[in-house]
């Protein structure tokens, strides 16, 4: 029994009709199956809870982005008790970039249906401490949270232009002419010039303290790429449980414009101020609030987060 989970508006709607081309397939090789089309922000990880609440084992299939991958995290109770196959729609789509999987969905769906020796991978966790919770900003006072990622989560520059991408009508446009990818450059290079002089404390494994006069961004990568491609850790290991950091000081803005490209062929350490770091467990501590992002996906700004890598958590069928 496969539960199948579809985001319809991921590929500026085209989640929908992927479905279509792949329910004859179900069909032919008689699979059982039940499918959940979400409606709103959350629905996906409300789905997630009911299903793997029950104390069964069972079986996902994911049709959506990252962000639909992100929000699916957040409902298993389980995740001993959960495979998870996932067929790429969305965007950005950096997992399946990570997982090398196939372009095509059809080919996506036999192999998931046909895997036999799951892929355990790395699950990133991030603690918060948040009054600016965009959800609900009625919060007077800091709380305390948690958010599952699987790909990367950050703080700073890749966060901000993560938040303007959700409700960018540039990222609807490049999709639609198949330029996905280019969405997040584009709002990089925006946000470039908004960014404001931040310091910012990271203590790695609860002994190095690093600081950073000037910060433009932390990434914590399990996998190498995000934003669309941005090969910020290419020696990330999604099965070490480390969290590969890609740590982004004082760098003139001048120069970042040069490094940004050479960020997609993971070339981007070769300019000054941008440092490699590894370790299973990240504190950081800046000296206001930033933009936090996990898998893409933006909730709060917060001035202290906590980050850890809980390895090979997660059953893939890749």
């Amino acid at each position: 029994m496969y539960h199948i989970i579809m985001n319809p508006g991921s590929k500026s709607g085209k989640g929908m009709s992927i479905w279509q081309s792949l329910e004859s397939i179900l069909s032919e090789r008689k699979v059982s199956y039940q499918l959940y089309e979400s409606t709103h922000i959350g629905h996906v990880t409300e789905l997630v809870r009911q299903i793997t609440s029950t104390g069964r084992p069972a079986n996902l299939i994911i049709l959506g982005g990252d962000g639909t991958v992100n929000e699916a995290l957040q409902g298993i109770e389980n995740f001993e008790l959960v495979s998870i196959g996932y067929i790429p729609t969305g965007s950005s789509n950096d997992l399946a970039r990570a997982l090398k999987l196939s372009a095509d969905p059809k080919e996506l769906l036999l192999h998931i249906l046909e895997e036999s020796n799951p892929h355990m991978i790395d699950l990133g966790i991030l603690t918060y401490e948040s009054n600016a919770d965009v959800t609900s900003r009625l919060h007077s006072h800091p709380t305390h949270r948690s958010r599952y990622f699987i790909v990367s989560s950050g703080i700073g520059f890749d966060a901000a232009v993560c938040e303007e991408a959700l409700s960018s009508p540039i990222k609807n446009a490049l999709n639609k002419l198949r330029l996905g990818k280019l969405t997040y450059l584009c709002i990089a290079l925006k946000q470039l010039f908004a960014a404001k002089a931040i310091s910012c404390e990271i203590t790695l494994d609860g002994s190095e303290t690093i600081y950073i006069p000037k910060l433009l961004f932390t990434a914590l990568m399990i996998h190498p790429f995000e934003g669309g491609g941005f090969c910020f850790c290419p020696q990330a290991d999604n099965q070490d449980g480390l969290l590969d950091l890609c740590v982004v000081g004082d760098l003139p803005k001048l120069l970042i414009l040069f490094a940004l490209p050479t960020a997609f062929f993971g070339k981007h350490y070769l300019f000054p101020k941008i440092s490699h770091y590894t370790a299973s467990a990240v504190q950081l501590k800046t000296s206001a609030p930033l933009w936090v992002h996990t898998d893409g996906e933006v909730y709060l700004k917060s001035d202290w987060i906590s980050v850890s890598c809980l390895r090979q958590r997660i059953r893939f069928l890749v």
